[in-house]
């Protein structure tokens, strides 16, 4: 089991992210100790690589924007093909891997709320490569979709073959927002979900439970069978927050 000597979040901006707490929750959970938490600002791959040559040792970092598809392209990395992007980059004895929990977190966090994917119909507005893995993932789990053209448009893959026109959404999600940017509840409809959050978050907030639940997707990636079984629940690292 390879434990790194950093872990963190690397994108802009992330001086509000909650994901570097999340490695330190679920750590202390598994029992790590003496684990670094970097806060990692960079903009372009010139950024990235400028910090991370800072880092003595292998470390652990959930990418977000504007990185994930740059980082996939520099280093050559392994990921889904019609989502073209990573969420976490690890660096370990001179090799790099990278891979994408998005999408899987999404349909996770869905579970969690007692949403049955399965079916399902969800609206989604804009693109993005978190859009992308959302689409994945929510296809291959038998959801159904409804495209709405937003500032970025979401491209051609898989989840093609789950779109209708006929159906009305149970669900729907705005990529539009910007991150960091967290809407009063007020404003959005009850099928409205927000993955975006600020310093105000609460606990039973979807875009806090979605990121607990992708981070913890991440860990199963990274360790063993025998590991995973060991995780904290989605409950468990939430009540921690």
């Amino acid at each position: 089991m390879k434990v790194p000597d950093y872990w963190g979040v690397v994108g802009f901006p992330v001086a509000h992210s909650l994901t570097p707490k999340i490695f330190q929750i679920v750590g202390e959970y598994m029992g790590f100790e003496d684990i670094k938490v970097r806060f990692i600002e960079a903009r372009n791959i010139e950024e990235f690589i400028k910090e991370t040559n800072k880092i003595k040792g292998n470390f652990w970092l959930s990418v977000t924007s504007p990185l994930k598809h740059q980082l996939h392209e520099e280093f050559n990395l392994e990921c889904i093909k019609e989502i073209g992007a990573i969420n976490q980059i690890i660096y370990y004895d001179g090799e790099w891997r990278g891979f994408n929990t998005d999408g899987l977190g999404f349909v996770k966090a869905m579970e969690y709320i007692n949403i049955e994917v399965n079916n399902s119909v969800l609206k989604m507005k804009g693109g993005g490569s978190t859009a992308r893995s959302i689409a994945y993932q929510w296809s291959k789990y038998g959801g159904k979709l409804i495209i709405e053209r937003g500032r970025r448009g979401l491209g051609n893959g898989s989840w093609r073959k789950s779109i209708t026109e006929n159906l009305n959404p149970d669900l729907s999600i705005n990529f539009d927002l910007l991150p960091g940017i967290n809407i009063g509840k007020n404003m959005i409809p009850s099928n409205h979900y927000v993955i975006s959050y600020d310093e105000n978050y609460n606990n039973d907030d979807f875009a806090i439970i979605m990121l607990v639940a992708q981070h913890l997707e991440a860990w199963k990636i990274m360790f063993s069978d025998e590991f995973r079984e060991r995780l904290p629940s989605i409950r468990q690292v939430l009540s921690r927050l």
